[in-house]
C-alpha cells in the first residue's frame, strides 16, 4: 500500500465516532437543531400546561424550573439519537474507505501487472528485430544459404546440397516465425496498453473518491464535535437545573407545610362561624333546612360553558413527592375577568389569604341541612364587602393570579359544614 492510500485509510479511520446521517450540510445542522429545539419547547410547553393546572399553589419560579428540566430531558434523547445515526455514518464512511483502499490497491496492482507485461513483450519484441535485423545482414554477406540455388552452386556433393537446403529453410522458418512473433506481441501491447489507460482512469476515479470521502469525514468529524458538545452541555444543563430544583424545593415544602395550615386553619374559622351561625338559629328557633336543591350552585366565570382544568381529591405533587388535598377545583377563566356568586348568600369576607391569594368568602346558608359556604380565590380584586347579600349570578370579583398560583384560573372551594367537598357535582352545568 503506498503512503497516499495509508494516509487515506489513517484519515478516515482517525475520524471521531460521531456525524449524523448523510454528510451534514448548514441545512442538516439547522434540522437537527430545530428537532432538539422543537422536543424541548413541546415537552416543556406540555410540562407547563399540566404543571399550572394542578399545581396552583406551586411558586411559579419552581413550575418553571421543574418544567424547563423536562424540556431539557426531552432534547437529550434527541441529541442521543442523533450522535447514534452519527456513528452509523462515520462506520459507514470507514467501511467505504476500507472498500476503496483494497480496490486501489488491486487496481495499482494491476497496472503494474500490465506495465510489467508491456515492457518484458516489447524487450522480447527488440530483442526479435535485432535477431532478424542479424540473420539479413549474415544472408546479405553470404554467410547463410538463403536460396536453393545458393545451395546447389556453393555444395560440394549432394549431402552438402542437402544439408545447404535444409539450413536455408530453417533459416527462412526461424525469420518468418520472428517476424510473426514480433507483430504478435505489438498488437497485445497495444491492447494491454488500452486496458492499462482504462485501468490508470480506474485509479484515478478511485483516488479522487479516496479525496471525497476524507473530505467527508471531515466534515462528519466537525458535525460530530458540535453534536457532542451540545450532549455535554444539555447533561450539564440539566444537573444545574436539577440543583437549583431541589435548592427551591425545600422552601416549596415549608410553603406547603403553610398551605396546608392555612386549610387547616381556614376550616377551624368556618367551623367557629357555624357554631355561631348555629347557636343563634338555635335561639332564633329557626329550622337549619335550607335549600334541598341536587345543584345549588352556577357556573360562577364567564367562560361558558364551564371549562374544569383540575379536579378535587388528592394528587401527588411531581416536585416534592408527596400527596395532598387539592381541595377544591380549579376553573378556567382569564386574568380581570368576572366572577359571580355561584349562589346567593352574605359575603361572610374579603381578605388576602396565604396561598389562596386575595379571597372571597360567601356564607350561602343551608343545604339538605347542612351549612354550605363557597370561596373565591386567587382572585385580582373584589367588588363587594363583608356582610353584603349577593344574589347568585351577581358580580363579585375579578380573577387573578394571587397567592401561590402559577397562572390566571379561579380556585372555588365549597365547605358543608366547614369541611371542603367536591363542589363539581353541585354545579349546575
Amino acid at each position: 500500500m503506498g503512503r497516499r492510500l495509508r494516509g487515506l485509510v489513517a484519515a478516515v479511520m482517525g475520524v471521531a465516532l460521531v456525524t449524523l446521517g448523510a454528510i451534514p450540510s448548514q441545512a442538516d445542522q439547522y434540522d437537527d437543531q430545530r428537532a432538539q429545539i422543537e422536543a424541548r419547547q413541546k415537552a416543556t410547553d406540555a410540562a407547563l400546561a399540566q404543571l399550572s393546572a394542578e399545581l396552583e399553589d406551586t411558586s411559579a419560579a419552581l413550575v418553571q424550573a421543574y418544567a424547563d428540566l423536562q424540556g431539557i430531558k426531552a432534547q437529550i434523547p434527541v441529541a442521543e439519537a442523533q450522535l447514534k445515526a452519527a456513528e452509523d455514518k462515520l462506520a459507514e464512511l470507514q467501511a467505504k474507505a476500507q472498500v476503496i483502499a483494497q480496490r486501489l490497491d488491486a487496481a495499482t496492482a494491476l497496472e503494474k501487472q500490465i506495465g510489467d507485461q508491456i515492457a518484458t513483450d516489447t524487450q522480447r519484441a527488440e530483442d526479435l528485430h535485432v535477431a532478424i535485423s542479424r540473420m539479413a545482414r549474415d544472408a546479405y554477406k553470404g554467410d547463410l544459404a538463403t536460396s536453393t540455388m545458393t545451395a546447389i552452386l556453393d555444395s560440394s556433393s549432394a549431402a552438402d546440397f542437402v544439408q545447404q537446403t535444409e539450413l536455408a529453410q530453417v533459416a527462412l522458418r526461424t525469420q518468418t516465425q520472428a517476424l510473426r512473433e514480433s507483430d504478435e506481441i505489438v498488437a497485445v501491447n497495444r491492447n494491454r496498453e488500452a486496458r492499462q489507460t482504462a485501468v490508470r482512469e480506474q485509479i484515478t476515479e478511485l483516488k479522487a473518491e479516496a479525496d471525497q470521502n476524507v473530505a467527508d469525514a471531515k466534515v462528519a468529524k466537525d458535525a460530530a464535535a458540535k453534536h457532542k458538545a451540545e450532549l455535554v452541555a444539555l447533561e450539564k444543563e440539566a444537573q444545574a437545573k436539577a440543583a437549583d430544583i431541589e435548592k427551591q424545593k425545600a422552601e416549596q415544602q415549608a410553603k406547603a407545610d403553610e398551605l396546608k395550615a392555612q386549610q387547616d386553619k381556614l376550616e377551624s374559622d368556618l367551623k367557629a362561624v357555624i357554631a355561631k351561625q348555629e347557636a343563634a338559629r338555635r335561639a332564633a328557633g329557626k329550622s337549619p333546612i335550607g335549600s334541598t336543591a341536587d345543584q345549588p350552585f352556577i357556573n360562577p366565570t364567564s367562560v361558558n360553558p364551564i371549562y374544569k382544568t383540575s379536579d378535587y381529591g388528592m394528587r401527588f405533587h411531581p416536585i416534592l413527592h408527596i400527596w395532598r388535598l387539592h381541595a377544591g377545583v380549579d376553573l378556567r377563566t382569564w386574568c380581570n375577568t368576572p366572577i359571580y356568586a355561584a349562589a346567593a348568600g352574605t359575603v361572610q369576607w374579603t381578605q388576602y389569604r396565604y396561598g389562596f391569594g386575595n379571597q372571597v368568602m360567601i356564607n350561602n346558608g343551608y343545604w339538605k341541612g347542612k351549612s354550605l359556604m363557597s370561596s373565591y380565590n386567587h382572585l385580582t380584586s373584589w367588588v363587594v364587602k363583608p356582610g353584603q347579600q349577593v344574589k347568585q349570578g351577581q358580580l363579585i370579583a375579578y380573577s387573578g393570579n394571587t397567592g401561590t398560583s402559577a397562572a390566571c384560573h379561579l380556585h372555588f372551594e365549597v365547605y358543608l359544614n366547614g369541611s371542603t367537598t367536591d363542589p363539581w357535582p353541585m354545579i349546575a352545568k
